[in-house]
């Protein structure tokens, strides 16, 4: 028996997706803008941001909520390089860093063109080792969630940061506000948030596709999807190539093919979700003021 009140069903595959008598469960409630969810299943624990608090938290089954850094640098977006290790994009300071083993930060990425980043958003990194960045301007547009400051980038770029030489690529600049970023299971597609309509009337509220070619470089940028309700924010896929993003309603999940299959209905607007959990079938949620959970029957597809 379906929760109607949990779920809305568009396509009957969404059904083979989700438990039945799962439960949305609220984990934490006390954020300002909870953001950016990263799971560490080598710990047994999920890190996420909570932006205009300035501050990122750790969750632990059994063990509840602690901080984990504060300031944050208004910190929002977080995923693991293939080494384990924390990549995180940073509003205040408007840069990408990894947090190494010891705790120390290294900063990967700060300026493009000799002019300062406007202020990343959300980071995916490729199993070649590269790091790709959202580089939207929300966390200059006033003091609440980074610094308000002009924009020093002509264009609102997606970004690839290679490993080896250090080099920043500019590898989309026709977005009006890229913001989640995911790969495909097979890393033969990047699929990337235009969240525009937040400010703008009209802007596009849509995910868009692109063939990765060689690891390096997009061609072929199409509409993969469009949301119903809010705007696309964070995105991730299962091991079937199922999207799931974020909207105002709760998570709407995709098949491969754009097709919406159905929604998990949550009370807030959501920010950004991933999997987790020592199968990897747990959803976190990040929405508003909380961080919710929800079982579901699919497999993330994050490494590591």
């Amino acid at each position: 028996m379906i929760n109607t009140a949990l779920y809305e069903v568009h396509d009957q595959r969404f059904t083979s997706l989700i438990v039945g008598s799962a439960v949305l469960e609220e984990l934490y409630s006390s954020c300002r803008w909870a953001e950016g969810p990263v799971w560490f299943n080598d710990s047994n624990s999920l890190l996420w941001s909570d932006i205009p608090n300035q501050q990122m938290l750790r969750w632990i089954p059994e063990g509840g909520v602690s901080v984990f850094r504060s300031p944050s640098n208004f910190t929002n977006g977080n995923t693991r390089d293939r080494e384990g290790r924390l990549i995180s994009c940073e509003h205040g300071t408007r840069r990408v860093t990894r947090t190494e083993v010891n705790g120390t930060i290294t900063v990967l990425a700060d300026r493009y063109l000799g002019k300062c980043l406007n202020s990343p958003n959300d980071v995916v990194v490729h199993s070649n080792g590269s790091i790709w960045f959202s580089d939207p301007t929300y966390g200059i547009l006033s003091d609440y969630e980074g610094y308000k400051s002009e924009p020093e980038q002509s264009s609102r770029n997606v970004y690839r940061l290679d490993p080896a030489s250090g080099d920043l690529s500019a590898v989309v600049t026709d977005f009006l506000q890229p913001n989640g970023l995911v790969f495909s299971p097979d890393e033969s597609l990047l699929y990337v948030a235009d969240s525009g309509a937040s400010h703008t009337d009209g802007a596009p509220r849509h995910i868009r596709v692109f063939d990765v070619v060689d690891g390096k470089t997009l061609s072929n940028g199409r509409v993969f999807a469009h949301i119903d309700n809010g705007i696309p924010d964070g995105i991730r896929v299962d091991l079937n190539g199922n999207l799931w993003s974020s909207a105002a309603d709760g998570v709407h999940c995709f098949s491969s093919d754009g097709t919406l299959l159905g929604k998990i209905k949550v009370p807030q607007t959501v920010s950004n979700l991933t999997f987790g959990g020592t199968r990897r079938n747990r959803l976190f949620i990040t929405a508003t003021q909380s961080l919710y959970s929800i079982y579901v029957t699919t497999t993330g597809a994050q490494q590591p």
